[in-house]
């Protein structure tokens, strides 16, 4: 028996013809595979595109949902003690309006710890017509050396003509959170204390998005509310 290397379609055809067939057919296989694995790879970046594209849908008090995409938000991640001086500068550079929210302020410790200078810098956009607004945490007693520190912090900065805000007893605020001119927000683990902003292993996010300030601003202001 011998085994046949000549395709049936070929039968009748003479051997260089049907060398000749079977070339071509091979190269037309080939030429297929070649399409089909283009294909394949076409049809797998177009998913994985689908899928690693960074668009995330949030949704606002207002129950909008809206997009943020690569083109239209700009992100930093900052470590440790990268957080202060981006705080700083945000503070210095706001035209009308900081609100901020945080677990812990522990000001008024030490002269120039970095907490202290926080509240210097936002006692000076005040005095220059910024509107600044600071929410920090009331456990109504059940932490009394967090509520005494937060407390300090609030005398001193009302003094200096700062707005501020305990949150209801009835809720444990942890935000560490900071609204820029409805337009940058600063959010991460950075509580306000000389620990997390030069020693602690810390991380935070500045962002350039106003439609995400905005969903952060009315975030903060109905904690306002819901403290009175």
């Amino acid at each position: 028996m011998v085994n046949r290397i000549i395709p049936p379609e070929a039968e009748g055809i003479s051997i260089p013809g049907a060398m000749r067939f079977q070339s071509a057919q091979v190269k037309y296989k080939e030429n297929y595979m070649r399409r089909f694995s283009l294909f394949k790879i076409s049809l797998f970046l177009g998913l994985l595109v689908g899928l690693i594209s960074p668009v995330v849908s949030l949704a606002a008090d207002n129950n909008t949902a809206f997009s943020i995409a690569p083109a239209e938000c700009s992100a930093v991640f900052l470590k440790n003690q990268e957080y202060f001086p981006v705080l700083l500068k945000a503070i210095d550079e706001a035209k009308s309006e900081i609100i901020m929210s945080f677990f812990l302020f522990k000001a008024g410790v030490h002269r120039n710890s970095y907490p202290d200078r926080i509240l210097s810098h936002l006692a000076k956009s005040a005095q220059r017509g910024v509107k600044v607004m600071v929410i920090l945490e009331n456990s109504g007693g059940r932490d009394q050396k967090l509520d005494g520190e937060n407390k300090r912090t609030k005398q001193i900065l009302e003094a200096k003509g700062v707005e501020v805000h305990f949150d209801s007893p009835a809720k444990t605020m942890h935000n560490k959170l900071v609204v820029v001119d409805r337009r940058l927000v600063l959010l991460g683990s950075h509580n306000l204390t000389q620990a997390a902003l030069k020693y602690n292993n810390e991380t935070s996010l500045l962002i350039d998005k106003p439609e995400l300030a905005e969903a952060a601003r009315t975030y903060l202001l109905t904690i306002i509310k819901e403290s009175r």
